[in-house]
C-alpha cells in the first residue's frame, strides 16, 4: 500500500470537529476569565475590609455580607460575577465602573443606530457582530422608551428667538384600528431662524388635516414661544390658511407652488401638462411681482385659447396665492415658493416607517416619526446656515410687520 493510500485512510478514520473544538476552548477561556476577574473582586474586598475572609485581624475595617451576581460581557464572551457586599460601605470596583461605562456606551449606540432608521431586527444583527452578545429585542423596546420619555420633552420644550420662515404639512401614516388599517395624520413645521438655521417646531397627531387641527397645532406652537413669523409656506390644506389667520394674523400665506400646479394639472390633458408646465414655470420666473402679475394673465389668456377654461379659471383665482415670495430677499425666493424643504424630512419619515407598515397605535407612530425628526435635528441639517437672514433685516419692516 502506498504512502497516499495510507493518508486517505487515516483521514477516514480522525475526524476533527472544528465547531466541538472552538467551543471547547471558548468554555475554557471564559472560565478562566471568569475566576480571574472573581479572584479580583475578592481581593479588592479584601483590601477594603482590612482582612481576609474569616480572618482575625485587629486592622479589620469591615465585614463581608456575602455578594450578588452580575454578568458581564467581555471578549471571551459572558461571564458570571460575584460581587461581594460589605457591611459598611459601598463596594466600589474599577471593573464594575468600566462595565457602567461599556454598558452606557453600548445603550447609547443602540440609540443612535434606531434613530438614524436601523430596524430591530438589524439592531440584533449589528450588536451580536460587534460584541458578541445578541441584544433581544425586549432590550431594544426597554431602550425606546428611554428614547421616547426625552423625545416627549424635546417635544414640548420653549421654541426660542424668532422664526421668520416657518414651513408646514401633514404627512399621513397607517395605524391598526379593531382589525382595520385606519389613516392617521401627523402635522410638522420647521421654521428658519433670525440667524438663518432650521430648528425643527413640532410634531403632533392630527385626527386629520382639518381647521381643527391646524388651530390646535398652532396654538400649541405659540404658547411654546414660536414668534416672529412673517411668512407661512404651505400646501393648501383643508382649514390651515384659515388657522393662521387666526394665529398670525399679520404673517404672509405662500402657497406652494409645486402643489399649485399639482393642482391645476389636474384640469389639464396629458398631452398638454408639459407645455402647462413651461407656462406655469415662466410666471414664477419673473424678475418682480409686477412681471409676475403680467405673465399670469398672458397665461391665462393663452390657457382659455387652448380651450382649457377649468384651469384657466384655477389660476385667475389662485395664482396670487403663490406670490407672497416677492415681498422677501430675492436670494430667498427659491426657498420659499416651494415646500420641498419640508417635503424632504417628509421622505426622511417614511423611509424610517416604511418597515413598520401599520402601526398598532397612533402614539407608536408619532413617536417614531418624532424620533427620526429629532435624530435629523442633532446633524448637520440643523447646525450649517441654511439662509443670510442680514437681507431680510435690510428690507423695510414697515411694509412687513412681524407678530409679536
Amino acid at each position: 500500500m502506498d504512502d497516499d493510500s495510507k493518508t486517505t485512510e487515516l483521514s477516514n478514520v480522525i475526524q476533527i470537529d472544528d465547531d466541538r473544538i472552538q467551543d471547547h476552548l471558548g468554555r475554557v477561556v471564559r472560565s478562566t476569565v471568569e475566576e480571574t476577574l472573581n479572584a479580583l473582586l475578592d481581593a479588592e474586598a479584601e483590601s477594603l475590609a482590612g482582612a481576609g475572609r474569616y480572618e482575625r485581624s485587629e486592622g479589620r475595617r469591615d465585614y463581608r455580607a456575602g455578594h450578588r451576581e452580575r454578568k458581564l460581557h467581555t471578549l471571551a464572551g459572558e461571564v458570571n460575577l460575584k460581587v461581594p457586599k460589605l457591611r459598611k460601605q459601598a463596594f466600589e470596583t474599577a471593573i464594575i465602573e468600566r462595565y457602567r461605562r461599556r454598558e452606557a456606551s453600548v445603550e447609547e449606540a443602540l440609540m443612535e443606530m434606531y434613530l438614524a432608521g436601523v430596524s430591530v431586527r438589524r439592531v440584533e444583527d449589528i450588536t451580536e457582530a460587534l460584541w458578541g452578545t445578541r441584544v433581544s429585542a425586549g432590550t431594544v423596546s426597554n431602550l425606546n422608551k428611554k428614547i421616547y420619555a426625552k423625545i416627549e420633552v424635546w417635544r414640548n420644550q420653549p421654541i426660542m428667538g424668532e422664526h421668520p420662515y416657518v414651513y408646514l404639512d401633514g404627512i399621513v401614516m397607517k395605524r391598526s384600528w379593531a382589525g382595520e388599517v385606519r389613516n392617521v395624520s401627523l402635522l410638522v413645521a420647521f421654521g428658519v431662524n433670525g440667524d438663518g438655521f432650521r430648528e425643527i417646531l413640532g410634531i403632533v397627531e392630527g385626527a386629520k388635516e382639518d381647521k381643527a387641527g391646524w388651530s390646535s397645532f398652532l396654538k400649541h406652537r405659540k404658547q411654546r414661544g414660536l414668534k416672529g413669523v412673517q411668512l407661512i409656506i404651505s400646501d393648501a390644506c383643508l382649514g390651515l390658511v384659515e388657522s393662521v389667520g387666526d394665529f398670525y394674523p399679520d404673517a404672509r400665506w405662500q402657497r406652494c407652488t409645486v402643489h399649485f400646479y399639482r393642482n391645476v394639472f389636474s384640469h389639464v390633458p396629458s398631452t398638454k401638462v408639459r407645455d402647462v408646465a413651461h407656462m406655469l414655470k415662466a410666471i414664477h420666473a419673473s424678475e418682480d411681482r409686477a412681471a409676475a402679475d403680467a405673465k399670469a394673465g398672458e397665461v391665462i389668456a393663452k390657457l382659455k385659447s387652448l380651450r382649457l377654461g377649468k384651469a384657466a379659471e384655477l389660476v385667475t383665482d389662485s395664482i396670487a396665492e403663490t406670490f407672497a415670495y416677492y415681498a422677501f430677499p430675492d436670494q430667498h425666493w427659491i426657498k420659499l415658493r416651494t415646500n420641498n424643504p419640508l417635503e424632504r424630512l417628509m421622505r426622511e419619515i417614511r423611509r424610517r416607517t416604511r418597515v413598520v407598515g401599520a402601526f398598532p397605535d397612533a402614539q407608536s407612530c408619532l413617536n417614531l416619526a418624532a424620533a427620526r425628526l429629532r435624530h435629523i435635528a442633532g446633524t448637520k441639517w440643523s447646525s450649517r446656515r441654511y439662509m443670510n437672514m442680514d437681507l431680510l433685516k435690510q428690507i423695510d419692516t414697515e411694509a412687513r410687520p412681524a407678530t409679536a
